[in-house]
């Protein structure tokens, strides 16, 4: 058990799912400056809170490993993510195959078709929902045809991924019962797609490419390409929907934002940087250290965990200037939404092509978008993967 003498706030509570829905940027701060390596007696994990702290963290493998997995209370999983180099580098070289310059590029014009089909029903619609009728459909869609899935299966891979998200944090036992269903129903549908790409020669699809690669002469098992495909699809889905969502909250918050984004769509690239910063869909991820090591002044023992709170780092005025302002013409804007280090997002640059197309489609097509409703839309009790799971907008007449 650690040993810590650093004050303790019983605010924190680093694997409740509720925490990060109620965005604790207050607690965050204290963190930062009373306790940035702080040991969370009753998670019985580190959270480790300041921006410089997370990069170095991120920066030395040898010292934090992703081998024991990245959550803070799940062992290790058969993906790339929960290895360190030399094996994640080879695996990542696999996957990254899917996410070349050339790949991402030539996926503009379907990503372009994509929103503009969504935003002709919305339009039809008059009033709906900006994330379950909207948002969510495009990073599903993509990532959908990256993995080979049927598209009369969308709708049933979005369920997927929204319960496979829920129930990893869950401590609710019928949310965990249902989750493990959900990972039943995907497994038995995933091992089909991988049979019959391994019965025909390579496509252009990912899972196609996986089947048929080989990493020192041997190809991935069934279990490693079924949780490699896991890992893109929420991966790929989660991340980039709350980012579309969240962003266009805080435009919509502020109509003078959208306007200028209507009126200067050059400008949405470096708004994007801003809302990945403000958003910063994945909350944190756990590392396990390999020796003892002093962070702080405080000892992080072999073998423990930590979490790296990516939230936190991002609202770091030690490393941004009013970083509780939402300024979409913000510069520099070094976030880290997409991690650091060897584990940088493989996505990263196929996210930014779709939050730029989308918010350009839609400041074309629907510059009288509002907010329906007051208060604070809901927010989704995750201690991985959060955002808002509703937001009533409406067009102008």
């Amino acid at each position: 058990m650690a040993q810590t003498d650093h004050p303790i706030n019983p605010d924190v509570e680093l694997i409740e799912g509720t925490f990060y829905e109620r965005e604790p940027f207050d607690t965050y701060r204290w963190m930062r400056d009373n306790a940035p390596a702080y040991w969370d007696e009753p998670s019985g994990i580190w959270g480790i809170s300041r921006y410089n702290d997370i990069l170095k963290v991120a920066k030395d493998p040898e010292t934090f490993s992703n081998t024991g997995g990245i959550r803070p209370a799940t062992p290790p999983l058969p993906h790339l993510i929960d290895l360190d180099d030399p094996e994640h580098k080879k695996r990542r070289g696999l996957v990254n195959k899917g996410f070349t310059v050339r790949q991402v590029q030539a996926r503009e014009p379907r990503i372009r078709e994509i929103c503009r089909g969504l935003i002709d029903k919305a339009v039809s619609k008059g009033e709906f929902d900006f994330v379950m009728d909207f948002a969510a459909w495009l990073p599903l869609i993509v990532i959908g045809d990256m993995l080979g899935i049927d598209p009369a299966d969308h709708a049933t891979l979005l369920r997927w991924s929204d319960e496979l998200v829920c129930g990893a944090s869950a401590n609710d036992p019928v949310q965990m019962e249902k989750a493990a269903l959900t990972m039943f129903e995907y497994t038995d549908y995933e091992q089909k797609v991988i049979a019959d790409r391994r019965a025909r020669p390579r496509q252009d699809d990912l899972i196609s490419i996986l089947v048929h690669a080989e990493i020192d002469g041997k190809k991935l098992s069934e279990e490693q390409l079924l949780y490699e495909s896991l890992l893109l699809l929420v991966g790929g889905d989660e991340t980039t929907r709350h980012v579309i969502v969240g962003g266009m909250y805080e435009l919509l918050r502020k109509p003078e934002l959208f306007a200028a984004l209507v009126e200067d769509q050059s400008r949405i690239p470096m708004a994007v940087e801003e809302m990945l910063r403000w958003v910063t869909p994945i909350k944190n991820m756990a590392r396990t250290a390999t020796r003892d090591v002093e962070l702080h002044g405080q000892t992080i023992e072999e073998g423990e965990k930590l979490l790296l709170l990516y939230d936190s780092a991002n609202r770091d005025e030690r490393a941004f200037e009013r970083p509780m302002d939402f300024n979409i013409g913000r510069h520099p804007n070094e976030h880290i939404a997409f991690g650091w280090g060897p584990h940088f997002c493989l996505g990263a640059s196929l996210a930014r092509l779709e939050l730029r197309v989308m918010f350009e489609e839609v400041a074309r097509a629907m510059p009288g978008l509002r907010l329906v409703g007051d208060g604070p839309p809901p927010r989704r009790p995750s201690n991985f993967i959060t955002g808002i799971t509703h937001l009533p907008v409406s067009l102008a007449a």
